[in-house]
Formats: structure tokens, sequence, C-alpha cells
């Protein structure tokens, strides 16, 4: 068992109309807030609205148009807002994307050069304004941790900026904001939550406890997505889809466990950055195929165990057999919530011209692959985006 530092700073408010806390919540930060947001969803669920209203007697700035896989050009833009404006809070509405900017915005104020700078050096990441979120997305458990995601459309570049005064002072979880997401978005939100429970279960060294809540997490999802897809106001599916969010990213799975170099996150992110694709659905391709790579003698004795807590598969005396059964019981799990099979049935533009690039660039920004739960080279990248072709 390994030593471990966990930090969760962040109160987390859940329930249909948490919301109503907000205003207490955010009482003694400021007064003036910059509220972002991404298109029109929340004008036409009337979140919009209900927070002007909450917040009428306080000075609000509007921020919109945050894409998936926010860019640093909306980061500028939102600091000179920030700038201009006086703001002293940020407040986030809408899903990860949203909120991934919001951390950028808010640690590159203080800072007098570009806010790229901190994604390569988060050492000069200093003061940071307080953030605050009301979450509308199952996804990525930015709203439960310090870390904020960035895509440099110039440098085909995304990457992670990442600092302790990066969570937000507290994020509100309501189900009933979820209720309008699409199926296909709610079935990439699902994948990314699978995939960040994967890169904390499957490690070198793990305990009964964390395995146990890896596990329990992970029936969670595999268990709710359907019913969530099937019936979009099903309260209490959508309410576990949020809180495996949250709780999947903030460090709690990871507790004494071997330190994970996330390596589907690696390769995912790398395909984002030249090809703008959902961040989940690209994770729901490249797992199944890292998980074919990553199987061996060694490694198929966690596959089968995955297989047989979560999956309930019965244990034929053949490791190896069924950690191949766990392994097609994912992909099985993701074509059935309707996400697509290879990169491309995903986007007809992705070739095989830049997963060279995509593995040297992995080598020189991410941590080692090399300490994943098999080895990974820079053959064995190639050779993960190339299957999943």
């Amino acid at each position: 068992m390994y030593p471990f530092s966990l930090y969760l700073p962040t109160r987390i408010f859940g329930g249909e109309n948490c919301i109503d806390n907000l205003p207490a919540a955010i009482n003694s930060y400021g007064k003036n807030i910059l509220v972002v947001y991404g298109g029109g969803s929340v004008k036409k669920s009337g979140l919009l609205d209900r927070v002007r209203n909450l917040l009428k007697d306080r000075m609000i700035t509007e921020f919109s148009g945050i894409t998936p896989n926010p860019k640093i050009s909306k980061v500028r833009e939102g600091v000179k807002l920030c700038r201009d404006n006086k703001i002293n809070v940020i407040l986030s509405l809408g899903g990860t994307s949203v909120l991934d900017c919001c951390k950028h915005i808010a640690a590159a104020v203080g800072y007098e050069g570009d806010p790229w700078d901190l994604v390569k050096d988060p050492s000069k990441i200093g003061n940071c304004l307080p953030i605050f979120a009301v979450m509308t997305m199952s996804a990525t458990g930015s709203e439960y941790d310090g870390v904020g995601v960035t895509s440099n459309e110039e440098t085909h570049e995304k990457l992670m900026i990442a600092s302790d005064k990066l969570f937000p002072v507290a994020s509100f979880l309501d189900p009933t904001y979820t209720y309008t997401v699409s199926d296909y978005q709610t079935a990439s939100g699902a994948a990314d939550i699978i995939s960040h429970v994967f890169e904390q279960y499957f490690v070198l060294d793990g305990n009964p406890l964390t395995d146990g809540f890896a596990e329990s997490m992970l029936r969670t999802v595999f268990q709710s997505t359907p019913v969530a897809l099937k019936d979009h106001e099903n309260y209490e599916a959508r309410y576990n889809l949020m809180l495996a969010s949250a709780f999947g990213c903030g460090g709690l799975l990871a507790i004494a466990r071997t330190p994970s170099p996330w390596p589907c996150h690696a390769i995912e992110h790398e395909l984002s950055a030249w090809y703008d694709i959902t961040h989940g659905a690209g994770l729901a391709i490249i797992i199944p195929h890292w998980m074919r790579y990553s199987l061996n003698e060694k490694t198929a004795v966690k596959f089968a165990q995955y297989g047989y807590r979560v999956w309930n598969i019965q244990n034929s005396g053949d490791v190896n057999a069924d950690a191949n059964k766990a392994i097609e019981a994912t992909a099985d799990f993701f074509r059935k919530i309707g996400i697509p099979a290879s990169l491309k049935e995903l986007d007809s533009r992705i070739t095989d011209e830049h997963f060279e690039k995509m593995a040297d660039h992995i080598s020189k920004a991410w941590w080692n692959l090399k300490l994943s739960f098999a080895p990974i080279d820079r053959d064995g990248i190639v050779t993960i985006l190339r299957n999943s072709l």
C-alpha cells in the first residue's frame, strides 16, 4: 500500500433545488460575478433565469459560448472580461467544459503572462478567483477536483491545468438539470466516469478498500446509464450518475494505490486536440483496445477480478478466458449505449496520419506510460490508436 495525500476542500450540495443554497454559499466572496455558460441549454431549462434571480443583488457579467474541449482563446477572452469588470467570483453553469474553462480563467486573471503558460508550468499559478459550479451533466468530476483541461487550437495540444487552488468552493448537483442532456452526451459522460474509475482501479498495486469503492462505482454507472437513457427524467438514475461523476475523480479511488499515469486519457487527449471529438466517446473506443493491449499473464488476474465483481462473470478456472470475457462485456456495454465502436465511425476525418506525432507528444507532455498497469512505449501508443481506428 502506497503513501497518499488527499485534499477535498469543495463543499458539495446535492439534490433537487440544492441551488437555493447558492446565495448564502457565495455571499462572502464578492459582489461582482462572472457567470459562464455554453450555449442555449441553460436558458431553455430556466437555469440561467433562476441564477439571475437568486443573485439579483449582485453585479453579474455573462460570458457564453464555451464549447466542448474548451479553447485557450476563450480563456483569454474570459480573463479580459474579469479584469475589465473587476470580477471577484466565477460561477460556472453547465458541464465540465464550462467548468474547466472557468478554472483556467480563475488562475490566469492574476498572472501577467499568457494563460497557456500555466499549463506548461503550474508553479506560476498564484492567487486564483473563487469558483462555484452548478453542474448540468455527469462526466469528468471537475466539480470535485483541482484540475481543468484546455485545448490549444494553434498547437494541437489538449493539456491539464492543475492546482489545489482550483477546487471549486462549492458545487451544486441537481439531477433535474441533467434531464435534457442528449442520449449521446449522457452515454459519453458515463463513459468518461467509467474511464476515470478504470484509470485508478487498474494499477500495479491496489487495496481491498479502494477496490471496493471502484467496483461499486462501476456497477452503479453500468446499471444507471441504460435507465437514464430509457427514461430521461429518472431522478434516481440521474442522481447516481452525478454522484459517480463527482466522487470518481476527487482522489478517493486512488488512496494508497500505485500512482496511475492515466494512459487512456493521454491517448484520447491527443485525438481531441487534433480532431475536437467528444472526450467520453473517444475514451470508450480506446478503452477496450487498451485493455486488450494490456492483457498478459500478470494483469489477467485483475481484469478477471473486475469481471467477477462487476459483471458477475462466473469463475471458469481459466483466468485469461475470464479476463477476456470482462473486456468484451465492457466493449459491448459501450456499443449498447450508442457509442461508435471505432474512431473512423466516430469521425470520418480520423486517419493514422498524426498517430506518430501523437505518440511523440505524449512522451514529452504526459506522465510516463511505461508505469501503466502494463507498460506502454511509443510503439504501444501507436498500436492502440491503430487498433482503435
